[in-house]
């Protein structure tokens, strides 16, 4: 279920998944993303700075998270991934190599949890 602004198509956008099996969701400024059980993701609406079209197709994602304009999935390998708006530096500098345990984001920035319990 979506409410509030559909300036953006935040609540009737294409293609909002209408299908059951997802385990999480996340919602940025103007873009949402949710998870499915097979680990793959969906998003939907605005897509000016790549929030939805350059979102991940790889399977085995196990979290997401959203910023302002740009989204962050941890796969169950341990890497991050990111797609979105790069204006500010939100997809650059992404950490490289896996141990990485949890995610979260920002108005424009993200962050990750290491293993051994460093950010």
């Amino acid at each position: 279920v979506t409410w509030g602004c559909a300036s953006f198509g935040q609540r009737n956008g294409a293609p909002k998944p209408t299908v059951a099996g997802f385990v999480a969701i996340a919602c940025g400024d103007r873009h949402s993303v949710a998870l499915r059980t097979n680990g793959t993701v969906v998003t939907w609406e605005n897509f000016s700075l790549g929030q939805r079209n350059d979102a991940p197709t790889v399977a085995g994602l196990v979290a997401i998270a959203c910023g302002s304009r740009h989204s962050v999935a941890l796969h169950t390998n341990g890497t991050v991934v990111t797609w979105g708006d790069t204006s500010l530096g939100q997809c650059n500098d992404v950490p490289t190599g896996a141990g990485f345990v949890a995610i979260a984001c920002g108005l424009h920035h993200s962050v990750a949890l290491r293993t051994n319990g460093t950010v």
